[in-house]
């Protein structure tokens, strides 16, 4: 008897330790892709996803194909991203009402995330390498993934091709051209360089920066707006202002549709915008070329900050597991192709870089390009106390009042005392 229950006790324990050897299936286990595969006891009917405002129609095919495959709904809601998304966040999420997956722009991740309204992600090394290197890295907050990219934006050379032949492949090129086309009203080139965002591309060419990487996260302590750098591209910047180059008008809130408006009049020949400005120049009845930015006089690139719209889980959902099987879906390449062929926004999947859809697309291929030698803007919330006074030091150098270097300590100076006051831990 003692030998039968000592048998059974053995068979007992080699099946116990055969059972921890197997996978965990509260847990999920892992398909043949590398996936982790929701637990199917915690499905729920649906996902709610808010996209943006006249961006949905995609999602209708491959939402459909989501729910072939699990069975789960998908709700889709619009809404304007750039500014109503995160505070609708704020309000519907703790109320219970908001979504489980939401598209932001990059720069909005840090404050998200320290406030809890969205959740860190984990995904497999197939999964990251899907994406470009530098759009990942605008994803991530503090070491943290916080969201896959869906598309990115950067500004880029765009020219008229009646008055300028093939884009230059350096702005020496562009100064020579804009020194004898600059006349009667007429300009060679114009970019908006008393606006940060486009002013940082020179800047940063020469280089300045705005926060220093360290350890895989941004030091706000560390700034390079004043640095050697910076004061070398903000005085390559004046010189166009003070060679009378570029107009006085464009400066200010209203630089940028000045700036469109000579430009759709076809008295410019080249100006530097992002992609959200082709379709109107279209409209506009000019036979538009689009190339990367050329490069500057020191033989470098310009350092054009870049925008990445990504795909996160709200901290609110209580289907985190399932919003993260989503986006990793809707992500993958031939969707995020038929999202730009919808879209126009052109995608950072890797395995599109040379899909004919992109490559063939000159607006497309040039954004690509020269996100290769883009910054994705800082996303942390400190890089809120840069804007203002960025764009003042800028304006009383290229109206003449003030000289580059006195300009940018002032506004480093200024920035400093911002974050020392507003995110002092």
């Amino acid at each position: 008897m003692k030998k039968a229950l000592s048998l059974l006790m053995v068979i007992m324990l080699v099946l116990g330790a055969l059972a921890a050897c197997g996978p965990n299936r509260e847990e999920g286990s892992k398909s043949d892709s590398g996936e982790k595969k929701a637990d199917d006891a915690n499905k729920p009917e649906k996902l709610v996803v808010w996209e943006d405002q006249e961006k949905i129609g995609w999602l209708d095919e491959v939402g459909a194909k989501f729910e072939e495959e699990t069975g789960i709904k998908v709700e889709v809601k619009e809404v304007e991203m750039a500014t109503k998304m995160k505070e609708q966040l704020r309000l519907d999420g703790p109320a219970g009402t908001g979504p489980d997956v939401l598209t932001l722009p990059h720069d909005q991740i840090g404050e998200l995330a320290l406030a809890g309204h969205i959740a860190p992600l984990e995904v497999d090394g197939d999964i990251e390498k899907r994406f470009t290197e530098s759009s990942m890295t605008a994803e991530s907050y503090d070491g943290k993934l916080y969201g896959l990219p869906k598309s990115s934006e950067t500004p880029v050379f765009i020219y008229n091709k009646a008055l300028m032949e093939e884009a230059p492949k350096t702005m020496d090129e562009v100064y020579t051209f804009s020194k004898d086309f600059t006349k009667d009203g007429n300009y060679g080139f114009l970019a908006l360089w008393d606006n940060f965002y486009f002013a940082h591309a020179p800047m940063g060419g020469f280089g300045g920066y705005v926060f220093a990487e360290k350890d895989g996260a941004l030091d706000p302590k560390d700034l390079g707006l004043n640095n050697d750098g910076a004061v070398e591209g903000t005085e390559y910047i004046q010189k166009w202002y003070t060679e009378g180059l570029f107009p006085k008008g464009i400066i200010g809130e209203n630089g940028g549709s000045a700036l469109d408006g000579l430009f759709g009049e076809g008295k410019v020949a080249s100006v530097m915008n992002g992609p959200w400005s082709f379709q109107g120049y279209k409209d506009a009845g000019i036979d538009i070329g689009i190339a990367a930015m050329p490069k500057l006089p020191n033989g470098e690139p310009m350092k054009t900050f870049m925008g990445v719209k990504g795909w996160h889980v709200s901290g609110y959902s209580k289907n985190k597991e399932w919003a993260q099987k989503f986006i990793e879906f809707i992500t993958q390449d031939e969707y995020a192709k038929l999202r730009f062929e919808q879209t126009q926004e052109v995608p950072t999947n890797q395995g599109l870089i040379d899909d004919p859809a992109i490559a063939d697309n000159p607006g497309a291929k040039a954004v690509a390009e020269q996100s290769q030698y883009a910054v994705p803007m800082p996303n942390i919330p400190e890089m809120g106390e840069v804007w203002g006074p960025m764009a003042d030091s800028l304006q009383t150098v290229v109206t003449g009042k003030q000289e580059p270097k006195a300009a940018l300590d002032a506004a480093v100076k200024q920035i400093q005392q911002n974050i020392d006051a507003n995110h002092s831990n």
